[in-house]
């Protein structure tokens, strides 16, 4: 649903004039008043207050900061940017503020707060008001907290699913099987989707690919395509993309599916609750809201990737299939192995330079990601009967090395606005080994960790170039990977990190 709403019937406030303060809140929506303003006084307003505030036709629920200096002039208001291009406010604007409404799913909310299960209606309830910019950040990590730690039942999850389609866009492709293919994150580079989509489009199967941007990754698969081509795409675009190449790989942020689910992601991260049924819950809605019939999902388990024992992996599986079943999506569930990130490059322009390598057939091109590109879009084609069983790799292979793969890749960036190289780092910072052995341990969430602290994925060139696998046996003074930026600012603090947060482990005896 959109934010976007018709001005209801509410109390006449004095208008205030906007000012641009230029703060970033992300997607919260934030307001920025004087103590001494007549409206806060009148009202009562204190910070924190949810209030509404109006401008011609549209409104928006934000809420207070209090400012005690001379950052706004008596009669002024400041908005966050997100808040103020929901509104489409500029400097001659002039809003008015009230009390934000009582909102029904809050009851809904407290009683999941409480431990009681809740029905379809009240998560209805409650989606509706998020996807509406209605809820807090505080609301919201208190919902999530109250869904999280084995807190919702199958019928919830599934629930909880439907809620999320219902909210944002739906498309249909009239047509079917409609292809699709997902990751559950928790890898550095593992950038398969790319390749997977021009094979499987080359193949002739329909596979309009939506993807996010990172939220606390080294990058998304949005961010890796934006290096290449545009993402940026509307409804009306990615329909003719599609109509012309079987395929797309556009940014989902621009097409409102499951816009709830953006939103509880932005928060749900760094309180670090990726609980099994929210990630069912915003994987599966995204799928659907999307039109796909067929989607294979990659499970990576690892020690530092997100699912850590195959345990929890059959677990997650299990819910999965059941929720998929229940909405009437077929999905497909490989398990692969997470000990160390796949390909080469950590970032948007490193792992761009992978994905085009391993398509044009280059002799550097990363083999375990051209492998596990292969069996994912293997799966994919057998799974949409384009390939009887156990003949999809093989058909997959000859997609791939025959050219017709990075032909309709090539297609599919020029019908979104052109493909062009990615571009290079202007710093590169090798690291060596300090001592001989073989590579036993590598930490994927410290390198990770590592590749944001160098810029990415805000700076697309920034990153790590990983030159040893698992198992390598290396020499003293070996190179183990270079690091990649833009100033040398990050670049310091960077390697400052990396000090004290190895990770690599270098053991034993190098092998002779």
């Amino acid at each position: 649903m959109s934010h976007l709403h018709a001005l209801e019937d509410h109390e006449t406030h004095a208008a205030l004039r906007y000012r641009l303060l230029g703060i970033d809140t992300q997607q919260e929506y934030v307001i920025y008043m004087r103590r001494d303003c007549h409206v806060c006084r009148a009202e009562g307003f204190q910070s924190q207050t949810r209030v509404r505030v109006d401008l011609g036709d549209r409104h928006i629920i934000a809420t207070l900061n209090v400012i005690d200096s001379d950052l706004l002039l008596p009669g002024e208001v400041g908005l966050s940017r997100g808040a103020a291009q929901t509104l489409a406010a500029d400097e001659q604007s002039q809003l008015q503020v009230s009390h934000a409404p009582t909102l029904e799913s809050y009851s809904a909310l407290r009683s999941k707060i409480y431990g009681h299960r809740l029905d379809a209606s009240a998560y209805r309830s409650i989606i509706t008001d998020v996807s509406a910019g209605h809820y807090s950040d505080m609301h919201l990590a208190a919902f999530l907290s109250a869904c999280a730690g084995g807190r919702m039942d199958l019928q919830e999850v599934i629930d909880l699913t439907l809620a999320m389609v219902e909210a944002g866009t739906r498309i249909d492709w009239g047509r079917t099987p409609i292809a699709d293919k997902h990751c559950v994150g928790g890898l550095p580079g593992n950038r398969t989707t790319p390749i997977v989509v021009a094979i499987v489009a080359a193949a002739g199967l329909t596979m309009p690919k939506t993807s996010s941007r990172a939220i606390t990754s080294p990058a998304g698969t949005a961010d890796v395509m934006e290096t290449m081509t545009n993402v940026t795409l509307d409804l009306g675009a990615m329909r003719r993309v599609v109509e012309r190449e079987g395929g797309c790989l556009a940014w989902g942020g621009a097409l409102s599916l499951s816009p709830a689910d953006d939103l509880l992601i932005r928060v749900e991260r760094p309180l670090d609750l990726d609980s099994d049924a929210q990630l069912v819950a915003s994987v599966l809605s995204k799928k659907i809201a999307a039109g796909a019939t067929h989607v294979v999902l990659d499970i990576p388990v690892g020690p530092t990737a997100k699912v850590r024992s195959e345990e929890d992996a059959r677990r997650l599986t299990t819910m999965l299939q059941q929720v998929g079943d229940a909405c009437g999506l077929n999905l497909h569930i490989r398990h692969t192995r997470g000990g160390q990130p796949v390909g080469q490059g950590v970032g948007p322009a490193l792992e761009a330079h992978d994905v085009m390598g391993v398509l044009r057939g280059a002799a550097h091109a990363p083999v375990d990601l051209r492998m596990r590109a292969l069996n994912l879009a293997g799966d994919l084609l057998e799974f949409c009967g384009k390939a009887t069983p156990g003949t999809g790799n093989s058909l997959a292979w000859r997609l791939l090395d025959s050219g017709m793969a990075w032909q309709k890749f090539q297609g599919i960036c020029e019908a979104q606005g052109g493909l062009h190289e990615p571009p290079v780092a202007r710093i590169k910072d090798p690291v060596i080994a300090a001592s001989s052995g073989h590579i036993s341990h590598i930490d994927n969430r410290r390198l990770s960790r590592l590749a944001k602290l160098l810029g990415a994925p805000t700076t697309p060139t920034a990153g790590l170039a990983m030159h040893v696998e698992l198992g390598d046996s290396v020499q003293q003074g070996t190179p183990l990977f270079t690091l990649h930026a833009e100033s040398t600012g990050e670049l310091s603090y960077a390697k400052e990190y990396l000090k004290s947060h190895p990770f690599l482990t270098i053991s034993g005896e190098a092998e002779r």
